[in-house]
């Protein structure tokens, strides 16, 4: 048997060097190693073995066997690493790795962020979770005032809700200062609405402030056109419309030409040339009372948009749950 043994290597050795792919290899590691394989038949001799060389030979068969483990080991390797080499094709042209890009919100909120610091104004932050009081009531809104309904609130007590507009960062920034005050207020709010193309009981506000003394409604139209014409074009006019808020007086809202179609009509703005973007106005008395601002000396304005909704014109989107769905193959075109 210690003959046979060391043909067997012999044999293997010789077989080995004679393999020419991935099959080849595969029969003969299965020759040697298998369940009904050359070693396997080995150790069923070694019971016929006397007990005196039944040691001797098992000590040999097992070296036999690391052996050809090892080597059938080293040859997976090579093969593995050939078969790697194989598919590598010079030619081609080198593959760019992903690159993260920032949400189309995200950037739109930046450019709107960069315009208003342009003019002066600065970033102001507040809590999501709010309480009735900064909400509603600060803002000229009592219990019961049918302007709540509008807004479809969110609570969590009585007393606490999520904010549905980013105006109590307007009055927390009151509070804490005396003007001039010149902010915007970017944030996320929250309705009570059922999710369609056009609705979302979560979505993004930009509100603005500016107290002082002699503030105009002039001064209100001007940043609006301005900012218009920032986002949209030169080319880009605002319409202001008379409206209410509880907590501006007088107030508007004000509508975009169509960037669409520049304002000559068609299905996006109804063929009206026109698509409303949301509501401003001069800040109500009452507000300036509420945080300790003497309305005989100032006087301020304030304004609001969706980030939504100007990204939705900016982008064409028409549908704004795509914002939210994190499906790559939409994201990645902005």
């Amino acid at each position: 048997m210690e003959k046979n043994i060391e043909q067997i290597k012999q044999e293997f050795l010789s077989e080995l060097q004679e393999v020419k792919n991935q099959q080849e290899f595969e029969a003969l590691r299965v020759k040697y190693l298998g369940r009904k394989g050359i070693l396997q038949d080995l150790f069923k001799r070694l019971g016929a073995a006397s007990p005196e060389e039944r040691p001797r030979l098992g000590k040999q068969i097992n070296e036999l066997k690391v052996f050809l483990t090892e080597k059938v080991n080293e040859a997976k390797a090579r093969f593995s690493a050939r078969k790697k080499t194989a598919r590598i094709d010079l030619t081609l042209p080198g593959r760019k790795p992903p690159v993260g890009r920032k949400h189309p919100l995200t950037q739109t909120l930046d450019d709107m962020k960069r315009f208003f610091l342009s003019l002066g104004f600065t970033v102001a932050d507040g809590p999501e979770v709010e309480t009735d009081y900064y909400n509603f009531e600060a803002l000229n809104i009592p219990k019961n005032h049918p302007a709540r309904d509008m807004q479809d609130t969110l609570y969590i007590t009585e007393e606490i809700l999520l904010r549905t507009h980013t105006s109590p960062v307007q009055i927390r920034t009151m509070q804490a200062q005396q003007p001039p005050v010149r902010i915007i207020a970017p944030g996320r709010v929250y309705r009570r609405d059922t999710p369609d193309a056009s609705h979302s009981p979560f979505f993004h506000q930009v509100e603005g402030l500016c107290v002082d003394k002699g503030i105009s409604f002039g001064d209100l139209k001007a940043v609006i056109e301005e900012f218009a014409k920032y986002m949209f074009g030169a080319d880009i006019h605002v319409r202001f419309r008379p409206s209410f808020f509880p907590f501006t007086e007088p107030s508007l809202e004000y509508d975009f030409n169509c960037v669409f179609c520049r304002g000559k009509g068609c299905k996006v703005c109804k063929y009206t040339g026109w698509v409303e973007i949301s509501g401003a106005g001069m800040v109500d008395p009452n507000v300036f009372t509420a945080v300790g601002y003497d309305p005989e000396v100032y006087t301020g304005y304030a304004f609001g948009m969706g980030v939504d909704r100007i990204a939705m014109l900016r982008y064409g989107i028409d549908d704004i749950r795509l914002f939210f769905e994190n499906d790559l193959r939409f994201l990645s075109q902005f």
